[in-house]
C-alpha cells in the first residue's frame, strides 16, 4: 500500500477498535526518557483527566524518581529498559530521548503496536529519518502517531493558517523566519569529547552526533511550520554559520539559511543561540499579495493596511494543544499518522544543516541522496 492509501484507510477502523478505545475513559502512558522536557510534557498529560502516566522509563533510577515528583504520578511503573516498558500493559508511549536515538526507540514503539506521541526532531541525519519514515509507513492504521511539532495544534497557528488559506491576506509571496535566544555566555567549562555511554548521555546536547545541530533539534519547530503554512517542502538551499562565542563540544552557536520553494517563494531563516539574557525572538513572517501574517507561540498578527494591526494572544503554553489532541485521538479512536510530515520537516532542517557545511547550494534531491 501507498502512504496515500495508508491515510485513507486510517479512517476506516473496525467498530471493535472504536467502541473498545472509546470505552477507555483513562488511557495508560508511559514515558521513555525522563529528563525535563519528558516530564514537562507527561505532567500535561497526567493532568487530562482521560490519560493518565502509569510507566517511566530512564537510565538513571534518580532521574525516574525526580521525574514521578514532578508529573505527580508516584505509583507509576518504572524500568531502565525501554523495550520492557513497550511490553507492559500501557496504550501509549511518549518518546522525549536524545535525538539519537529516536529512530531506534521509535521504530521500536511502532513494532509494540502502542500509540506514540515522540519528541521532534525525527532523526538528526537523513538515514535516521528514512528510518523513522519506513516505521512509520509499517505502522497498523488505528495507531495513532504524533511528533512533538506543537505549533500543528496551537490555536494561535491554527486560526493564522485558516487567514491564510481564506485568501484575505493573498498569496505568500517571501518567509522570514527566526529564532534568536539566550542558550550560552561563552564562559561555559570545556568538557573533553565523551569517553563512555555515561559520559555520551551526560553531553548529548554538545555534540552533533547525538544533538544533531541547532537547526536540526531546535529550529526544526519554525521550518515546520512554515513547510505547513506553504504546504511543500522547500527544493533546495543555501546557508552559513559559524561559533564566535561557544567552545564546547562542535555545534554553531548562529546560522542564517535560505530555502527556495515551490512557486518562486524564498524563505530566510536566522538563528542564534548568544543573544542576550533578557532578548528573546521566536516568530515567522509572511508576506503577502495584499497582507502581512506573523506567527509565534504566544501570538498571531495580521495586517492588510486597514485599521492596523490585529493581534490575538495565546493564553497558555500551545503544548497543552497537542497533547490535549493526541489524548483525545486515542481515546476516541480517530488515528493520524504524521510520521512522513515530521520526517520532512526534520530534512527541512538537515537540508540547512548541509548548505552551511558544504558552502554552496544544496538540493532536496542531493540531500536524499546522499543516504
Amino acid at each position: 500500500m501507498t502512504r496515500r492509501h495508508v491515510a485513507q484507510a486510517a479512517t476506516l477502523l473496525p467498530l471493535q477498535i472504536v467502541k473498545g478505545t472509546a470505552q477507555n475513559s483513562s488511557i495508560k502512558v508511559g514515558l521513555i526518557g525522563a529528563g525535563s522536557r519528558g516530564s514537562y510534557t507527561a505532567a500535561m498529560v497526567h493532568k487530562n483527566p482521560k490519560a493518565k502516566i502509569t510507566a517511566v522509563c530512564d537510565v538513571t533510577v534518580e532521574q525516574m524518581a525526580a521525574a514521578k515528583t514532578k508529573i505527580g504520578a508516584p505509583d507509576a511503573k518504572t524500568f531502565k529498559n525501554f523495550q520492557e516498558l513497550l511490553a507492559s500493559d500501557v496504550d501509549a508511549v511518549m518518546i522525549a530521548t536524545p535525538v539519537f536515538l529516536h529512530p531506534e526507540h521509535f521504530e521500536a514503539a511502532v513494532k509494540s503496536g502502542k500509540h506514540i506521541y515522540m519528541e521532534k526532531p525525527a532523526g538528526l541525519d537523513v538515514v535516521g529519518c528514512k528510518r523513522v519514515m519506513r516505521a512509520a509507513d509499517s505502522a497498523a492504521r488505528h495507531v495513532n502517531i504524533t511528533f512533538g511539532f506543537q505549533q500543528r495544534y496551537g490555536g494561535v497557528y491554527v486560526k493564522a493558517k485558516q487567514y491564510l488559506d481564506s485568501g484575505a491576506a493573498g498569496k505568500i509571496r517571501e518567509i522570514h523566519g527566526e529564532f534568536l535566544k539566550f542558550a550560552l555566555k561563552g564562559d561555559e567549562p570545556v568538557q573533553p569529547p565523551p569517553r563512555n555511554e555515561k559520559e555520551k548521555l551526560e553531553q548529548w546536547k554538545l555534540w552533533r552526533s547525538t544533538f544533531g545541530e541547532v537547526i536540526v533539534e531546535t529550529y526544526v519547530h519554525n521550518l515546520d511550520a512554515i513547510n505547513w503554512f506553504v504546504g511543500a517542502h522547500p527544493l533546495k538551499a543555501v546557508g552559513t554559520g559559524g561559533r564566535t562565542v561557544e567552545k564546547r563540544g562542535d555545534l554553531l552557536d548562529h546560522l542564517s539559511v535560505t530555502y527556495d520553494y515551490p512557486d518562486r517563494v524564498q524563505m530566510t531563516f536566522a538563528g542564534s543561540q548568544m543573544t542576550p539574557r533578557w532578548f528573546r525572538s521566536n516568530r515567522e513572517r509572511y508576506v503577502c499579495d495584499n497582507g502581512f501574517i506573523e506567527t509565534a507561540r504566544e501570538y498571531w498578527t495580521y495586517n492588510t493596511g486597514t485599521g492596523g494591526p490585529v493581534t490575538e494572544k495565546s493564553p497558555y503554553d500551545i503544548t497543552q494543544d497537542s497533547l490535549a489532541a493526541f489524548v483525545q485521538r486515542v481515546t476516541e479512536g480517530k488515528p493520524e499518522n504524521v510520521g512522513v510530515r515530521a520526517v520532512e520537516s526534520t530534512l527541512t532542517a538537515i537540508l540547512g544543516q548541509m548548505a552551511i557545511d558544504a558552502r554552496r547550494e544544496v538540493t532536496w534531491d542531493e540531500m536524499m541522496r546522499s543516504a
